[in-house]
């Protein structure tokens, strides 16, 4: 991980730890007071009808969070596409293929039929969720309101649903679902830069339902009069090399391992391997998002030399081939467990389709 980047979620996680830091921080501030103001200066406008506002003809259900990075969203939407599918229901997914090198108009990551884009171009997230969804049409749009008029005239769904798009509201939805990481729901509470968040939490307003993500405590609650559901990430039992081939977890237990990840909170994903049990004997972070060029594979081959195998994220496998190692790597597919969760699908669905 930068440098930068490892200082400002120590920033946001622990606070200022010298003076030089307490002087950067208050430094910052004003410019996050402007940055949060500009937000909500954006927000009065679209709720004054100020801006302008796209409603479709298909429900839409947008799941989006407060802060940059880090609440886990992929597995959410992954979640929702499989719940609705188990009523019957086909769900579209449209991203903004963030990270992505795709300069068009819409690129159709998937039509339902097999994936037509590489995760350089539509972006880590949309590519793993076509991946994981083969029935599922994904698209990335960077004016999503594009890839929607699409989905409206070809192959109509019965449900879009708008990856990270909160702040995004040019497009009216009839859901907003928003995910709260429970350890630091509000980081230290301030808007960028000085903090992590993308407007200031009297934003929550705007949410139909919050969901805690890592939460410990299975128990539902409220915020503010919004009813509060709590889940957990949950790591598979089995291991998926780059080939396909799985393994049991209880297997890796045995060796000596290397862990990596390119993810927006990497010691997150260190903590759950450990948690299942595994031993880590090297541990890397990379920056969000890392395209692994031949200086990232030559820095994992040299910190690999002692190490049986490799683990990575889901999202970081992606980008990888098994000729690119000389040991073994594995990814641990992530999924989430909703307290719940049968209350959640019926408010949804009715909010969706009432």
């Amino acid at each position: 991980m930068s440098h930068l980047a490892a200082f400002h979620r120590s920033l946001v996680n622990h606070g200022a730890q010298n003076l030089w830091e307490w002087l950067l921080f208050i430094l910052l501030l004003p410019l996050s007071i402007l940055y949060g103001s500009g937000g909500w200066i954006r927000g009065y406008c679209y709720d004054h009808g100020l801006f302008f506002t796209y409603q479709s003809s298909i429900p839409i259900i947008s799941v989006g969070n407060l802060a940059v990075g880090g609440t886990g969203k992929t597995p959410v939407v992954d979640w929702l596409v499989k719940e609705f599918s188990k009523q019957g229901k086909r769900s579209a997914i449209v991203s903004r293929g963030y990270a992505g090198n795709f300069k068009g108009n819409v690129g159709v990551v998937s039509k339902g039929n097999g994936i037509l884009m590489t995760s350089v171009e539509c972006g880590d997230e949309p590519y793993l969720l076509a991946k994981r969804n083969p029935d599922s049409s994904v698209f990335v749009a960077k004016k999503r309101i594009n890839a929607i008029k699409i989905l409206e005239q070809n192959n109509r769904p019965d449900l879009i649903i708008l990856d990270d798009c909160f702040q995004h509201r040019a497009i009216k939805r009839n859901v907003d679902l928003v995910l709260l990481d429970a350890s630091r729901p509000f980081g230290n509470g301030w808007p960028l830069p000085a903090g992590n968040l993308r407007e200031f939490p009297q934003a929550l307003k705007r949410a139909d339902f919050l969901l805690m993500t890592r939460s410990k405590k299975l128990t539902m609650s409220n915020f503010k009069g919004h009813k509060v559901y709590n889940s957990q990430h949950q790591l598979a039992n089995e291991a998926v090399d780059l080939e396909g081939n799985r393994i049991s977890v209880d297997r890796l237990k045995a060796l000596k391992v290397l862990a990596f990840a390119g993810i927006a909170d990497p010691e997150s994903f260190f903590s759950s391997l450990e948690k299942i049990g595994l031993s880590l004997d090297a541990k890397l972070s990379f920056v969000d998002h890392i395209e692994y060029r031949t200086q990232i594979i030559n820095q994992l081959h040299q910190t690999a030399m002692d190490v049986d195998a490799l683990i990575t994220t889901e999202k970081d496998a992606v980008k990888l081939t098994a000729d690119m190692f000389t040991v073994p790597c594995y990814q641990i597919p992530m999924d989430i467990s909703i307290n719940n969760s049968a209350e959640l699908m019926t408010s949804l669905t009715q909010r969706l389709w009432s």
